[in-house]
């Protein structure tokens, strides 16, 4: 998965220099933009950490732009269905797409493809796909709390909209926007010029998302959720270049703007702090790996679960799930690295539970990783 996640992000590369001698830039000029491409801190950086299905909406819009511009049907269609594919609020990108596409680029006809069925399958995928899966409290759960400064349900939200407008222009009008919106749109800065910002039409849907989410994780270029905006980001930069209009001139200018930005932005240090943290815990890890023997359910630390998947249960160690304990046949906890959405309180609980539990033992304990198994 993660391989294949670095190919839909690399694809991009031969996808941005096509796009760029298909919208008039010389071999030097759409060589450069696909370096910028390649340099753009949050192409790097959500390749660093999961796997996101996000990720196919770059070479998918890149594609689809591509092929309604090339006047090609069934590529323009296989590309959105790729996109389609992704996650449901894509079709929001999508029909937005349409919506440049039929009234900037005057392509009717894809123009309004792109916008009926992103439409469509918006309507389709949350009002009968997604309830029929019975996913619809849980996407409920993961993504309203995250707006309810603006309604206490997306009813609600949609009609205050309308009726409290105050409500939607202070969520929107702040600082952490205004920064947000500054480290999106930096790394391009050289070529963003007014006049030429037509196609960030298509990016109002993941934007506007974005900026009126009052979660941090929507606001940064290390999450997925700004990757729908950085394709039209990208033709953006394209025009602009293409008119002669950037405000940087000379390709090795440009080249320089941007490694300035993703030596400012991208988290390449993680390679020599973040990713070797848990050296120390790495052998006692390994060990207690070894030492779970069968497929039963497993309850661990979110870096320790890819570890131990192909399995038909798995679990992470958070308070959520404390008191599930007789779900599970081995129960492996980390107490020095508790992990995303845990801590040393929440592990230690654990522990003391299953010291507590007659049906389990503990079978290993080296520094600080502990592993519990059901007497089978």
């Amino acid at each position: 998965m993660l391989a294949l996640q670095a190919l839909a992000l690399a694809s991009g590369i031969l996808l941005v220099w096509r796009l760029g001698r298909q919208g008039g830039l010389s071999e030097t000029q759409a060589r450069t933009v696909a370096i910028a491409y390649c340099l753009y801190p949050l192409v790097f950086n959500v390749n660093l950490s999961d796997f996101h299905p996000d990720v196919f909406i770059l070479p998918g819009l890149l594609w689809a732009i591509w092929a309604a511009r090339a006047g090609d049907r069934w590529q323009f269609g296989l590309a959105l269905a790729l996109i389609l594919s992704c996650k449901a609020v894509f079709a929001l990108t999508v029909a937005a797409l349409g919506l440049w596409l039929l009234l900037v680029e005057k392509r009717r006809h894809y123009g309004a493809i792109a916008l009926l069925v992103g439409a469509a399958w918006f309507a389709i995928a949350t009002g009968y796909v997604i309830p029929s899966l019975g996913q619809e409290a849980a996407a409920v759960q993961r993504h309203l709390p995250r707006y309810s400064h603006l309604g206490d349900s997306f009813g609600a939200i949609f009609a205050n909209i309308f009726r409290a407008p105050g409500k939607l222009l202070g969520a929107i009008f702040n600082l952490s926007n205004l920064e947000y919106v500054a480290w999106l749109t930096l790394p391009l800065l050289w070529g963003l010029v007014p006049g030429y910002l037509t196609p960030l039409i298509g990016a109002i849907p993941a934007l506007a998302l974005n900026l009126l989410a009052a979660s941090a994780t929507q606001k940064n270029l290390t999450q997925q959720y700004s990757l729908p905006i950085v394709p039209f980001a990208i033709l953006a930069v394209i025009a602009a270049l293409a008119a002669g209009k950037t405000w940087l001139k000379a390709e090795n200018k440009l080249i320089l703007w941007s490694l300035i930005g993703f030596l400012a932005l991208a988290k390449f240090g993680y390679f020599g702090s973040l990713y070797l943290e848990r050296l120390d815990t790495w052998q006692a890890t390994r060990e207690a790996i070894r030492l779970i023997t069968t497929q039963g359910p497993v309850l661990t630390v979110n870096h320790i679960a890819p570890h131990l998947s192909h399995r038909l249960a798995i679990a992470l160690a958070t308070a959520e799930n404390r008191d599930n304990l007789g779900k599970f046949d081995y129960i492996l906890l980390d107490r020095r690295h508790p992990g995303w959405d845990s801590s040393p309180e929440v592990l230690g609980s654990f522990q003391a539970q299953l010291q507590a539990l007659p049906e389990f033992q503990r079978v290993y304990e080296a520094d600080g990783i502990l592993l519990f198994a059901r007497n089978l």
